[in-house]
């Protein structure tokens, strides 16, 4: 099984089969490199100022995949509401729990230009009109990171950068369990300097990444040597007082 890292990286190892019968050429290898790499998806949905992309209008016809910042995200929404709604209500549902106030997406292709599309919703037991410029960043940041966990086709690695930017508390315990979730059918890397996230894991899920002699040294977290601390504090709190690493360290500080 795959398994949620709450930081560092991790390289996802080749089965047997590769090992024992590796691409006859390296004209070959590099197909089969690039073919991997290109299924891989790295997201930041970082940038919710009114110049973002994911406010904009676009193309309807966008929607093969969800795009790395979000840009594409209505026409990807409109794709599964037809297509796949099964996975489209789960993602209506799940953003519901957290923004209790949202109804649902309204998807629609613009009346003036059919081909383009806009993030437009309903709240509830309310007729006004609200588009994304009404979300706060958080909202449209969950928006964002629910659809890409709960999409019927999962990348075959998914790298997020900082997922908690704006979340509430609540938001990021429902996040740690979708990529959980996510987590039996792909990979998943996530960088992060949450808290709250990295008490939603175990300490086999966490790599802890420190710098030492000018290089990033990656450590992952042995459940063993944790488990009497873990009897009276969380994996956070050991995070927040140093125990497991990965605090920065003052100029000079013996490593």
């Amino acid at each position: 099984r795959n398994k949620p890292f709450s930081v560092g990286q991790y390289t996802k190892p080749r089965s047997e089969s590769e090992i024992d019968n590796p691409p006859l050429n390296r004209s070959e290898t590099i197909k089969a490199i690039f073919k991997v790499i290109s299924s891989f998806g790295i997201f930041h949905f970082h940038d919710t100022s009114a110049t973002a992309k994911l406010k904009r209008t676009n193309a309807i016809n966008d929607n093969e995949y969800l795009r790395e910042e979000g840009e594409n995200l209505t026409a990807f929404l409109y794709l599964l509401r037809e297509r796949y709604n099964d996975h489209y209500r789960a993602i209506v549902q799940i953003i519901r729990q957290v923004a209790p106030f949202f109804d649902d997406f309204t998807l629609r292709p613009n009346p003036l230009n059919p081909e383009t599309i806009r993030l437009e919703w309903r709240e509830r037991g309310s007729d006004s009109y609200f588009d994304a410029s009404a979300l706060s960043d958080g909202t449209l940041r969950f928006m964002c990171l629910v659809t890409l966990l709960l999409q019927p086709n999962l990348p075959s690695l998914i790298l997020i950068d900082e997922p908690e930017l704006g979340l509430h508390p609540f938001a990021i315990t429902q996040l740690a369990a979708l990529m959980k979730s996510a987590a039996r059918q792909t990979q998943i890397i996530v960088s992060t300097q949450s808290v709250p996230l990295i008490n939603q894991f175990d300490p086999e899920d966490v790599i802890v990444v420190d710098r030492k002699d000018n290089q990033s040294v990656f450590e992952r977290l042995k459940p063993n040597d944790l488990q009497t601390w873990l009897e009276e504090f969380t994996l956070g709190e050991l995070w927040e007082k140093n125990v497991i690493g990965g605090q920065p360290q003052a100029w000079g500080q013996p490593k």
